[in-house]
């Protein structure tokens, strides 16, 4: 009886939240956004609440005949009430029903011969006995039933001499010839690269005598008047060149931590990492200081680590085809540390609030003092920040207390005897305390692969304060809207082959969100690749205060595309727009936005 009074009161609580929530639809304001709360209560005695798993068995590839095709289901609670096999040419977008199983073993014969050769998804979907169902991940196969011949790609980014091979499929008694074929990337016109192969047919590719750029595969064969042409292996990158690279004067004499730069470029396949090096002055052992994979190719070494005396510094560029090359060594570069050294630890590029500065020191004599001073961007006009006692020679700095612009930083060292050591300035650090900021970007995968952009994936940027839709794009008001997400290869915005890059376009622009640096491999070489999307901005509450939440959610792929799958997480960062503003019309800071968060693979 209790029971039964808790329940009713239970759903006439819910139905009266949900007739609140639906009197309060949603609004935007045309000055900022509206937070949107909606509270539901249900009462209900059902015992499964959790759909089924299920995946499809991979059967392997090149598929010929009447081949099985199988799934593995199971529901903890109500139980497994059957799964349903499809399959569906590769973009295709409808699904053909093969079977619908009601028992384990779930699966059904398939045969190929009924289809066109070539690539299909298989998928399975399982209902349980509560009604709910889920769809498994697609299993990518190929049907192959008539003659044909396949060439097995090679690396994206190629050089020297490269090992092709072709595979026969379905191939009868007799004799067969294949030849293996190139033509510039999209041009149609073929011309042979390998004549005449006999099994095992494979051939190598001597692309030193071929001009950097893309170039198309195919491999043909042919018996008596019977030939069958490839599938085409797309946009292969040949790059025997090597990348350009010097060295930047690190200056002497050197103390403490330093600064060692260096500049490269590559304009095939982009600079894959850059070595710092050291040696002694006329000494042929180099060690390596620091290798760095974007720009800019610089890092902070510590050179007490070193015995004093005279250096070499060098660099060496390595592309992403694998070539390098070795810049000029910057001789005679004096590293002393036998008295003071004192270094000003570069904050970040940008500074707001209240942000740490930290100096290193040491000195033989003893430390008297340590000093850290700012001074505006290039006027030499000194003032002092704090002046710490002890080690870690560090302070809090409030930089609201100066007005926005660029800095410089330094910290000053008084030895024991009375000796004053400068330390190298760290230029242009901006002070940006603009009252919007982005707060977060983070990324959701909602598609078939993970690492990968496909569709059903999320991007999605969160302010620091609420913002005016119309900013982001003009006359938006936050509502679910049509727009183009860009994926773009790193090294065509110089930012090297592992900083591919994405920004969001509405009738062929820019939006004003900014761009997002992905920290990884997402695109081939050179390559852009567009998708359908739809933007919608909402309000959220963050630490007690409204935001604005932009998400952008992926949608179908334009053309064939050129995507990777990544293999390694790293923290992406969004460089937001400043024209994107709040409702009173203050804009955002352009500083960077880290992703916060474990390390993880985006999409």
């Amino acid at each position: 009886m209790i029971r039964s009074l808790r329940a009713t009161a239970l759903t006439a609580l819910a139905c009266l939240l949900v007739a609140a929530s639906a009197l309060a639809g949603p609004a935007f304001s045309s000055a900022a956004f509206t937070t949107r709360t909606a509270n539901t209560a249900t009462a209900s005695a059902a015992s499964d609440w959790t759909p089924p798993s299920v995946s499809v068995q991979d059967p392997g590839t090149a598929l010929k005949g009447t081949v099985t095709l199988a799934a593995v289901a199971s529901d903890a609670e109500s139980g497994v009430k059957s799964v349903t096999l499809s399959v569906q040419a590769v973009g295709a977008g409808t699904w053909t029903t093969l079977c619908t199983a009601t028992a384990a073993p779930y699966g059904c014969a398939w045969d190929t011969r009924a289809v066109t050769d070539g690539a299909y998804d298989v998928r399975a979907v399982a209902v349980d006995g509560a009604g709910y169902s889920t769809t498994s991940a697609t299993v990518h196969v190929t049907v192959s039933n008539a003659f044909g011949v396949t060439l097995a790609a090679p690396a994206d980014i190629v050089r020297g001499s490269v090992q092709l091979s072709a595979t026969l499929q379905n191939a009868g008694i007799g004799v067969y010839t294949v030849r293996i074929e190139y033509a510039v990337a999209g041009s149609g016109s073929w011309k042979s690269l390998c004549l005449n192969l006999l099994a095992p047919f494979s051939c190598s590719w001597a692309t030193a005598s071929f001009a950097n750029g893309f170039y198309d595969l195919r491999a043909v064969a042919t018996q008596g008047l019977s030939t069958s042409v490839s599938p085409v292996v797309a946009d292969v990158l040949v790059d025997n060149a090597a990348p350009s690279a010097s060295m930047i004067d690190p200056g002497t004499p050197l103390s403490g931590t330093v600064t060692l730069a260096a500049s490269a470029s590559d304009a095939d396949s982009g600079v894959a990492s850059v070595a710092i090096q050291y040696a002694p002055t006329g000494g042929s052992t180099w060690a390596t200081a620091c290798t760095v994979t974007t720009p800019p190719y610089s890092c902070r070494f510590g050179t007490t680590t070193l015995a004093g005396g005279s250096y070499a510094f060098r660099a060496v560029a390595t592309d992403a085809a694998g070539n390098s090359a070795t810049s000029s060594a910057v001789t005679n570069r004096i590293v002393d540390n036998t008295i003071s050294s004192v270094s000003a630890e570069d904050p970040g590029a940008y500074l707001h609030g209240t942000t740490a500065l930290t100096a290193s020191a040491s000195s033989t004599a003893g430390i008297a003092s340590v000093t850290i001073q700012y001074a505006p961007g290039g006027t030499g006009s000194w003032a002092t920040a704090c002046t710490p006692t002890s080690v870690p020679y560090s302070c809090a700095w409030v930089t609201t207390g100066v007005a926005d612009g660029l800095y410089d930083l330094r910290a000053v060292l008084v030895d024991g005897t009375g000796k004053q050591t400068v330390s190298a300035t760290v230029t242009g650090r901006r002070v940006d305390n603009t009252p919007v900021r982005g707060a977060d970007v983070q990324t959701a995968n909602g598609g078939a692969t993970a690492g990968r952009v496909d569709a059903g994936d999320t991007l999605t940027f969160t302010y620091g304060k609420p913002m005016l839709a119309s900013s982001i794009s003009p006359g938006w008001n936050g509502t679910a809207l049509p727009v183009t997400l860009r994926l773009r290869d790193g090294a065509l915005l110089g930012l090297g082959g592992s900083g591919d890059t994405v920004d969001v376009l509405r009738s062929g622009a820019a939006v004003n969100l900014g761009s997002v640096n992905l920290r990884g491999d997402y695109v081939k070489a050179g390559k852009t690749s567009t998708f359908n999307a739809t933007m919608v901005a909402t309000t959220a509450t963050v630490n007690g205060a409204p935001v604005t939440v932009v998400t952008v959610t992926v949608g179908s792929l334009h053309g064939a595309g050129a995507l990777r799958t990544a293999t390694v997480g790293a923290a992406m960062t969004w460089t937001p727009s400043a024209t994107a503003t709040d409702g009173g019309g203050a804009p955002c800071s352009t500083a960077p936005v880290t992703e916060v968060g474990a390390l993880d693979r985006e999409f």
